[in-house]
């Protein structure tokens, strides 16, 4: 069967446009991955007695990985997330007319210039989608040049990234629901892809879009939103609601254990802050086609929707979160924590919790 995308090119890809790492001698590269690796073990202690989850088992040991192999284990994981959207394209006939009309070349090309652009960019990563229950990554070249930027102590700058990173890793061991239940959503969004006739036409018109963001760069709307059909919109309303809270309750644990554990920490966050805020131009069009100015939105709102729930009702109220797919937040409710609150039944810490 012919490939939607040609993966090994797309892997190809990424290696050859993506940036060059920062300059290090190999002894001050081994010093960084040994430090990164010991870092993140201390950070998973912090978070568990900051956030009160516990992995269940031992997770997989952290990867520390360079850019080109961040975009490899990206491409294993989209490899399974594309192998249904293929089936679901060709709806049962023969693929080979469909797929050359898009192109898998092609395709692999674009996917891979896609890579190479965030690996330039990604600090880590829990990666899901190829492993049970998934992988934690470490981008060294890019913690190196991100600490450097920012003029932030190396060690302090490791660990408050490492406290982010960690913390999603726990979120989906301490969790065992999570993992089925995001893949499940993914899973849903494929099946609401339609006909491939119909997603040729969307791929067309997301064209458009990105000429007029060219022309017009104040026009607002990315390629994720122009690929998606109506249906798929609601499947990703519900994503959408996930990714905050995990993006936002990690922010919150990385803030929350920082004080105590990183001395620098405030000067690190106001640096950072103003990193994300400013960008030329050019980058500023790619990350508003690829959508990945709506997930940095998500830092800021998840947060605040994690900070509002733990100031009104505990930790350990908010850990109610994490009862069941049925108590995870909507998408509104997290402009407005008190919905939440009182639609999952969480009283003050102290306080009987009634059953929600």
């Amino acid at each position: 069967m012919a490939q939607f995308v040609d993966w090994d090119l797309a892997a190809a890809t990424a290696g050859k446009l993506g940036k060059t790492g920062p300059r290090v001698t190999l002894e001050e590269a081994t010093a960084v991955v040994a430090q990164l690796r010991t870092l993140a073990d201390e950070a998973a202690e912090h978070v568990a007695e900051y956030t009160g989850l516990r992995p269940v088992g031992t997770p997989a040991p952290v990867r520390v990985v360079d850019r080109r192999d961040w975009a490899g284990a990206n491409v294993d994981g989209l490899r399974e997330v594309v192998a249904p959207l293929v089936g679901r394209l060709a709806g049962g006939r023969e693929p080979n007319g469909l797929f050359d009309a898009v192109g898998s070349r092609a395709a692999g090309v674009q996917a891979g210039a896609v890579l190479a652009y965030l690996s330039g960019k990604v600090l880590g990563q829990f990666e899901v989608f190829a492993t049970d229950p998934g992988q934690l990554l470490l981008v060294a070249p890019n913690i190196v040049d991100a600490e450097r930027s920012l003029g932030a102590d190396p060690r302090d700058f490791r660990l408050w990234v490492c406290l982010h990173e960690v913390t999603h890793r726990t979120q989906f061991t301490a969790v065992p629901w999570l993992r089925g239940h995001f893949l499940g959503e993914v899973a849903a969004f494929v099946d609401a892809t339609g006909t491939g006739d119909e997603f040729i036409a969307r791929a067309r018109r997301a064209i458009g879009v990105v000429s007029d963001v060219v022309r017009d760069p104040t026009s607002r709307g990315s390629i994720i939103d122009i690929v998606q059909t109506p249906n798929q919109k609601v499947v990703l309303d519900r994503i959408t609601a996930l990714m905050t809270l995990l993006e936002g309750h990690a922010e919150f644990v990385m803030d929350g254990v920082g004080p105590d554990v990183v001395p620098s920490v405030s000067a690190i966050r106001a640096k950072f802050n103003r990193r994300r805020e400013t960008t030329n131009p050019v980058e500023g069009l790619i990350r508003r086609l690829l959508g990945v100015d709506a997930k940095l939105r998500q830092y800021a709102e998840g947060r605040t929707f994690v900070h509002q729930v733990v100031d009104r009702v505990g930790m350990a109220g908010f850990n109610r979160v994490w009862t069941s797919p049925l108590t995870l937040p909507l998408l509104d409710e997290l402009s407005d924590p008190q919905r939440w609150i009182d639609r999952v039944g969480v009283t003050p810490a102290g306080d009987s919790t009634r059953t929600a």
